[in-house]
């Protein structure tokens, strides 16, 4: 099984992007929450955890945890995430926070890793284990570049619920029809929906959820790749409907512990995990290359006096780019971070405009969320770089004033004046649409949207905005 698909590592890139970029002080809200709830987690395991330092933090998101760690902790290592622009979203957070110290941030792969064997004490992961089809191929990398000794520390990941239909997805609350938040409210949402209630908009970016792993899934795979363990299991307990229920399921459990309640409602798993043996690893971050390998050949990597990390044996070579370190594989650093290209429009991009046609109103947002209202239409010009079958897609959100006409949503792609897709939307908020292209050197991309409306005080006709087009393989 693939643990996850350059299609997927693609989403996730421009995910991470807009979530950490595009609103910021949404985000750093979050952050903030987040921040507090996993310190108090990690102080509770301590004793347990023992020394972190050289620690990795994989799939880091901003690397707002890791900054944590190396400002409260007075623990040093390493921010790692797909996305190198999220990571590099650090320097806001040192600014809004009065910050001091920052982790090494890398944009690296959480299944290629790009640090030597046994070089790390400990490993930490939050909310990204569920993102993987394969989760033990993450736990096998981890338990690799771990320290004899060494702790994985990995919280915040979904329990599959069993009162659960799982008819379908459903959105963040703010997304959700009146008679959805009603049923949330009263916690009897749950027993209709997938078990994680938001997973909705990331799977539209075309990330896949893996949440088919129960309490006890979790606990035979880490008992068979660690020799200690210790838990923690939050239940959710949303309006009458499930506070009843979990009182209910504490009653059936022999111990009065949460162990029944989260196989019956589902919830979170937080745990630390030890690997077998012992070892001394040498915490100085002075010279913090010594931790990494080659994510091409996996020889040693040399720091020179341009602060370029270059590999001993191949000629892989990676500059220090506001503050991270991108050691992706080739392959994927090429596909993953394309650069300004013909086959790409991203409104993020200073030269995106010269591949516009009409229909385009002016430019607006902040980095991590450029984007461009049109009317009824509007459209664009892409190249092909790449061989072999090509797909469009598009990234946009739909406003709520969309819906308040009564009249279906729908939007209609073109290429080349043929018809390639079209969809209704049901919901407000952030979509992506993906359809198959014919065979063609150029395409003139054609974007139809209904119905329109006006802002109050705004002359200009507006349907939907749209961030991102591009041309994307075919297959993967």
């Amino acid at each position: 099984m693939q643990p996850q698909s350059l299609s997927v590592k693609r989403a996730q890139v421009e995910f991470h992007n807009f979530a950490s970029l595009g609103e910021p002080e949404r985000a750093m809200a979050a952050y903030l929450e987040e921040n507090l709830r996993r310190s108090g987690f990690i102080r509770n395991h301590l004793s347990f955890i023992g020394p972190m330092t050289p620690f990795l933090e994989i799939g880091a998101n901003a690397g707002h945890t890791s900054y944590m760690l190396v400002n409260e902790f007075g623990a040093d290592g390493f921010a790692l995430d797909l996305s190198a622009d999220a990571l590099r979203h650090g320097i806001a957070l040192m600014d809004k926070w009065q910050l001091q110290r920052a982790p090494i941030r890398i944009a690296g792969d959480a299944v290629n890793l790009p640090f030597a064997d046994g070089s790390l004490r400990c490993v930490l992961a939050f909310q990204m284990l569920s993102q993987f089809m394969d989760i033990e191929s993450v736990f096998l990398e981890v338990k690799r570049v771990l320290a004899p000794g060494g702790v994985f520390l990995f919280a915040e990941e979904p329990l599959r619920r069993a009162l659960s239909l799982r008819l379908y997805r459903c959105p963040y609350y703010n997304a959700m029809k009146p008679w959805e938040r009603k049923l949330y409210d009263w916690g009897l949402l749950g027993y209709l929906v997938q078990d994680v209630i938001g997973a909705h908009q990331e799977e539209s970016f075309g990330i896949r959820q893996n949440h088919t792993m129960g309490l006890t899934d979790w606990d035979a795979l880490i008992r068979k790749h660690f020799v200690a363990h210790e838990y923690e299991v939050f239940v959710p307990q949303r309006g009458w409907g499930e506070r009843v229920m979990k009182r209910i399921a504490r009653r059936l459990d022999r111990h009065g512990s949460d162990w029944v309640p989260a196989r019956l409602l589902g919830g979170t798993l937080a745990a630390v995990c030890r690997k077998e043996g012992t070892s001394e690893v040498s915490g100085s971050m002075e010279r913090f290359e010594s931790y990494l390998r080659c994510p091409d050949c996996h020889a040693s990597l040399k720091r020179d006096i341009e602060d370029v990390l270059r590999c001993v044996s191949c000629g892989y070579s990676a500059p220090n780019e506001g503050g991270v370190f991108n050691l992706l594989p080739s392959r994927e650093r090429a596909e993953l971070y394309p650069g300004d290209r013909e086959d790409l429009i991203d409104f993020c991009l200073p030269n995106h405009e010269s591949r516009l046609l009409e229909g385009w109103h002016g430019l607006e947002g902040i980095f991590g969320n450029k984007y461009r209202w049109i009317g009824a239409r509007a459209a664009a010009v892409l190249k092909r770089v790449n061989s072999g079958p090509q797909r469009i897609r598009v990234r946009g959100h739909a406003h709520e004033r969309l819906f308040e006409q009564g009249k279906p949503v729908r939007i209609t792609v073109l290429a080349n004046n043929e018809k390639v897709g079209e969809w209704t939307l049901d919901r407000t908020g952030l979509f992506v649409l993906e359809a198959n292209l014919p065979f063609a050197d150029q395409y003139r991309i054609d974007v139809l949207a209904s119905p329109t409306w006006y802002a109050p005080g705004d002359g200009r006709e507006l349907s939907v905005n749209l961030s991102l087009l591009r041309l994307i393989p075919g297959e993967d």
